[in-house]
């Protein structure tokens, strides 16, 4: 894995655009914002804003490109979507088709870049309250699960929410409801704490995606909006071209996280 010092948006943007990082984004830049990135052909746009708007927790948007345009001034100095992330995905009627590094190649005038919010955005939050947030190791996929909620439609949009899963413990996972609580329109704020089934989740021990989850006697499940959701809907949706990050490759903004997770889009200097 390729070091990055010092570590901000714009190193790890640029490490991305010439090829010399490609990995996972858990860890790179930590004081910096990440979004998940989905890009659509102009005509589905406004579905897909409108998708957003009415799905906040999954779908919490922080911001959008205007159609053909490869840069995002309100969140990122010299950014090109089509290069500045570790790896995409392109899909074709709802099918994979490549995981390139960059997307120059199918770019097209046309296209509209949304960069939506991931749980990650609320460990800022976390921490300034006290609370730790589970560790992660980079390249492993925790327990991810299909609920029985519903998300919304939006023209060719739907489907059901879809929720990643990380024990904390009992007074820790309280606290975090309660800050959620509190300001309940926040990016990547828990979605649901403690109860599986109310959630439509039969069985914690078998999870959809990712490890079998372990909790100790201590713990409960908090669930968080995963960005496997509005991977779910285009793929449900069946556009015949649409584009999104790999999962764990997101794009690091300039965004600072303590200013975003106070409500503002600070960049820094």
């Amino acid at each position: 894995m390729t070091v990055l010092l010092p570590m901000t948006g714009a190193t790890v943007r640029m490490a991305c655009r010439t090829g010399t990082y490609k990995g996972d984004t858990l860890r790179v830049a930590p004081d910096y914002v990440q979004g998940n990135v989905v890009i659509l052909p102009s005509g589905f746009a406004n579905d897909f804003a409108r998708f957003c708007e009415l799905n906040p927790r999954s779908c919490a948007l922080i911001a959008r490109s205007d159609p053909g345009k490869h840069e995002i001034p309100a969140i990122a100095a010299d950014l090109d979507v089509r290069s500045d992330l570790p790896r995409y995905r392109i899909w074709r009627y709802g099918s994979l088709v490549e995981e390139p590094l960059d997307i120059r190649h199918v770019w097209t005038g046309d296209l509209v870049t949304f960069v939506l919010a991931s749980s990650h955005t609320f460990e800022q939050v976390l921490q300034q309250a006290g609370i730790a947030f589970p560790p992660i190791d980079p390249g492993i996929v925790p327990a991810t699960y299909v609920t029985d909620i519903e998300t919304a439609p939006a023209g060719p949009f739907q489907g059901r929410v879809i929720v990643s899963m990380q024990p904390m413990k009992t007074q820790d996972a309280a606290r975090a409801l309660a800050l959620a609580e509190a300001a309940p329109d926040r990016p990547g704020a828990p979605f649901h704490v403690g109860a599986p089934e109310a959630i439509g989740i039969r069985q914690l021990g078998r999870p959809d995606y990712g490890m079998r989850p372990q909790l100790r006697l201590d713990e409960v499940p908090v669930f968080w909006a995963c960005g496997v959701t509005p991977h779910r809907v285009l793929e449900t949706a069946r556009l015949p071209f649409a584009i999104t990050h790999k999962p764990g490759c997101r794009l690091v903004t300039d965004v600072l996280r303590d200013a975003f997770a106070g409500g503002s889009l600070r960049l820094t200097a």
